[in-house]
């Protein structure tokens, strides 16, 4: 089976995170701070707080900027369910924005026709989520002037995103957001495991981040309520959560970390060479914005089923009959019952249910050959060429 995505580990991974069992800290050591450094330093953002993985990374950003009981976000319907469940995490509600039909992300025209009508009911967001699908990045500077026109704050999901760029500078600078989040998972960019990392360029944002993924408990006597009773001191100041991330996770990271524009580079090269191999199928292949360069995450094709005889399920199923792992990014999270049962409704955002019903996943990952690429074009002109 050719997966559609794989962790690449090598002996220099293996040798760091072994270093670190053999070391007096596996937990709370020095490699979670040198990680947040390297990230920070490689995103070019003021700060990085790590934490356990890139669900909690968006729920601790949600509570940093203070969303809660009364309050609405807003984010994109094609995404993975975490991007809208951290809303629910804080007691609050979710609506979504539906895509736009070249990017598929979320879709600014929609946004605007939405903030609109929003402010006639007196229900703006108080958060927007714009999710850089498959690696490749929002129109950010779009959604920002919204944003500073209808005040609401922008946490860009990046989770499939390191490496990217937006308008020549790296995702995760927060030029255009409040905070960004990364995700570490293994079939990400680079892995810790599971893993994830915000970003911000606002201090005091990522003190209460730090605070809220370690319990809400601080050993700084400037923020404490009152005077330490002695050195061993600590209060909690804050109802906070065990979201911290591992030395051992920090330590894999900071060695991934160093082979990350490698990785880039190599899932560009698989992007650029697909494009040729798939020419003459019935299918759409990924438009990518000038704007932004992609990190290529994953590599959606969209079938044309109206010349083609096979349903999109056929062709799921007979490509992976034959060895070919492929996928679907994603469900529409307004369909999923769970969110069914809070008045979503089958429709409500059409483009994004008409993506679901074409899509599919092709393999790429930084150690596919080119011999596995071929296959998998091979395997898939037989399957739905003409």
């Amino acid at each position: 089976m050719i997966p559609y995505g794989r962790q690449h580990i090598t002996q220099a991974d293996i040798d760091a995170v072994i270093d670190v069992l053999q070391s007096d800290f596996l937990t709370q050591g020095p490699k979670v701070p040198a990680f947040e450094r390297a990230a920070r330093d490689k995103v070019g953002s003021n700060h990085a707080v790590a934490v356990n993985s890139g669900t909690s990374a968006l729920h601790v950003a949600c509570l940093a900027l203070g969303l809660g009981p009364g309050d609405i976000l807003w984010t994109s319907p094609i995404t993975f369910v975490a991007s809208a469940n951290c809303a629910l995490y804080c007691g609050a509600e979710v609506d979504f924005v539906d895509i736009d039909p070249y990017t598929y992300t979320l879709c600014p025209k929609a946004l605007e026709e939405k903030l609109e009508q929003a402010k006639k009911e007196n229900r703006l967001p108080k958060i927007v989520i714009p999710v850089h699908l498959c690696g490749q990045p929002c129109n950010m500077q779009a959604i920002f002037d919204l944003s500073q026109k209808y005040g609401f704050k922008i946490i860009e999901d990046a989770c499939h995103a390191l490496g990217g760029e937006y308008k020549g500078a790296p995702i995760g600078n927060c030029r255009y957001s409040d905070i960004t989040v990364f995700s570490f998972h293994p079939v990400k960019i680079i892995t810790t495991g599971e893993g994830g990392m915000n970003t911000t360029n606002d201090a005091d944002m990522a003190s209460r981040m730090a605070l809220l993924c370690s319990h809400g408990i601080t050993r700084e006597p400037e923020i404490m309520t009152h005077s330490p009773d002695g050195p061993w001191y600590y209060q909690q100041i804050d109802l906070g959560f065990n979201y911290r991330m591992t030395d051992i996770q920090a330590a894999l990271g900071l060695s991934q970390l160093e082979k990350l524009d490698m990785f880039i580079d190599r899932r560009r090269e698989i992007a650029q060479r697909y494009e040729p191999l798939l020419t003459g199928l019935p299918i759409i292949i990924p438009w990518q914005n000038p704007d932004g360069l992609s990190a290529w995450h994953l590599y959606v094709i969209r079938l044309q089923l109206n010349k083609i005889k096979l349903s999109q399920k056929q062709i799921y199923e007979k490509l992976r009959e034959k060895g070919i792992g492929v996928n679907l990014h994603y469900i529409p999270v307004h369909t999923q019952p769970w969110y069914q049962r809070l008045g979503f409704k089958i429709g409500q955002f059409p483009k994004a249910e008409q993506y679901y019903r074409e899509a599919i996943t092709l393999p790429l990952f930084p150690a596919m050959k080119n011999d596995q690429q071929d296959i998998v074009v091979q395997i898939l002109h037989d399957t739905i060429g003409n």
